[in-house]
């Protein structure tokens, strides 16, 4: 592993130290640079300890404009706090990311989807989708997840005993499992895959011009979407991911998508939302074209990036304790108890974005109104009071980490936690039981943002 993947870099003083200016330590974790080398978590740790919550500022960086700063909550119950008081930290007024949207178009867009909503306007999407998780949907895709495990797990043993576990494995098996979820052919599962790199990572060079996907084998939803895939302009840049004009071909695509589903339903989860309707909702009580649209845009996106960092993530978590590798190897029912010690371990979403709609005071600090309020999952799920015992900054099988944070907390609380966990315990389950080791073959690669803990490339050999 890279010497500075979970603290600071050996034989230097943290930058959050007593030496270091407060500046310095808030300067570091803003840079999304800092996260190729790994999350700064002694930095973190001080500045909790310290101070809690701590004002961080927004220098102009990769083409965008300098933001207004932010502070940054980095205790597990103010996080927690912050989260479950939608009327004070409000999703809807900023939206949720840690860069304001550009003009107040892109904010009205940001506004229409469910994660930047607040309630109620939030509890009736929510309401719908949670109804759409049927125990018989969710029977089903438990059974299909099972068998795309053991198929992704199929693929990667059949061939050299190398592969690139974050592409080749860790990739794959959200994928299929989203398009369960979607219903969208399986074929054209990789267009998710290039969505999300452009989306999540629009600060790593490697992801934020994304097109993986030839449309080779495609279904027929898939070629009109190529047609509009964006390229980089004259300055070499995409288009603001975060702004509808940017991703034109993932909205083409939903909307086809839409209309099919609601003229031919089949039996997935989001055929069944299509057919819904909320009579409290007003309208006609149906899920629009336009609010599947964004649903799609948050599945296709946000619900593969935790899970496909996630799964690379627990790898190396077992890549560097061995023991613990051996211990699961001999007991596989235990990997479904271990599932959320790994998730809190590796912390795949890092921060999130909220905004305060009145004075407030978060850990002794005065925060006012209209300020923007920014949760640490990564600092949360390492806090010494929740999980202090053993040291919070090990990974430890015999950990109660049902607390993490992961998934959130609160009304934005993931709806697909669950299936995730299944994932993660179905696809473990198989690669352990069918190899005797797995080692590091190559020096892992780490995405360039300060907001999702990505692994672009993690190579691996096993003898099977």
């Amino acid at each position: 592993m890279p010497a500075g993947a979970q603290g600071a870099e050996p034989g230097s003083a943290p930058p959050g130290s007593a030496q270091a200016p407060l500046a310095g330590a808030t300067r570091l974790l803003h840079d999304p640079s800092t996260y190729v080398n790994g999350v700064p978590y002694a930095v973190l740790a001080e500045l909790r300890r310290e101070c809690g919550v701590v004002r961080v500022e927004e220098p102009e960086q990769l083409g965008w404009p300098e933001g207004p700063g932010y502070w940054l909550v980095l205790r597990h119950a103010d996080v927690v706090r912050v989260l479950r008081d939608p009327r004070t930290f409000s999703s809807w007024l900023g939206g949720t990311q840690i860069r304001d949207p550009a003009t107040p178009a892109d904010l009205a867009y940001v506004r229409r989807m469910m994660l930047n909503m607040d309630p109620p306007e939030h509890s009736r999407l929510r309401r719908m989708l949670a109804r759409s998780f049927t125990p018989r949907a969710i029977g089903r895709l438990e059974s299909q997840i099972a068998g795309h495990a053991k198929g992704v797990v199929d693929r990667m043993l059949a061939g050299p005993r190398e592969c690139d576990f974050a592409k080749d494995v860790a990739a794959d098996l959200p994928l299929l499992a989203l398009a369960d979820i979607l219903g969208v052919p399986s074929e054209d599962r990789w267009l998710m895959f290039d969505w999300s790199n452009r989306v999540i990572g629009w600060q790593d060079s490697d992801y934020a011009s994304s097109a993986a996907f030839t449309g080779e084998g495609g279904s027929d939803l898939a070629a009109p979407a190529l047609a509009v895939r964006p390229s980089p302009g004259p300055d070499g840049r995409m288009p603001d991911p975060r702004s509808r004009a940017g991703m034109p071909d993932l909205y083409l695509y939903a909307a086809g998508l839409g209309e099919r589903k609601r003229a031919h339903p089949g039996d997935d989860v989001m055929s069944i939302l299509m057919a819904q309707r909320d009579d409290a909702a007003g309208g006609d009580g149906h899920v629009s074209i336009d609010e599947f649209e964004n649903l799609f845009w948050l599945f296709a996106v946000a619900g593969n990036e935790t899970l496909r960092n996630g799964l690379p993530g627990a790898m190396i978590a077992l890549l560097e304790n061995p023991a613990a590798q051996r211990a699961l190897r001999a007991d596989p029912s235990r990997v479904s108890g271990v599932v959320d010690e790994l998730l809190r371990w590796w912390t795949p979403v890092m921060t999130f974005r909220r905004t305060a709609t009145a004075d407030v005071d978060v850990a002794g600090q005065r925060i006012a109104a209209g300020d923007k309020v920014v949760v640490s999952f990564a600092s949360a799920n390492r806090d010494e009071a929740v999980f202090g015992s053993p040291d919070p900054d090990r990974f430890d099988l015999e950990r109660n980490a049902k607390a993490h944070l992961a998934f959130g907390h609160g009304p934005h609380f993931c709806l697909g936690a669950h299936l995730a966990r299944v994932q993660m315990t179905a696809l473990f389950t198989e690669v352990l039981t069918r190899t005797t080791s797995i080692e590091a073959a190559g020096e892992p690669a780490f995405l360039r943002s300060n907001f999702q803990r990505g692994v672009k490339r993690l190579p691996i050999g096993w003898t099977a």
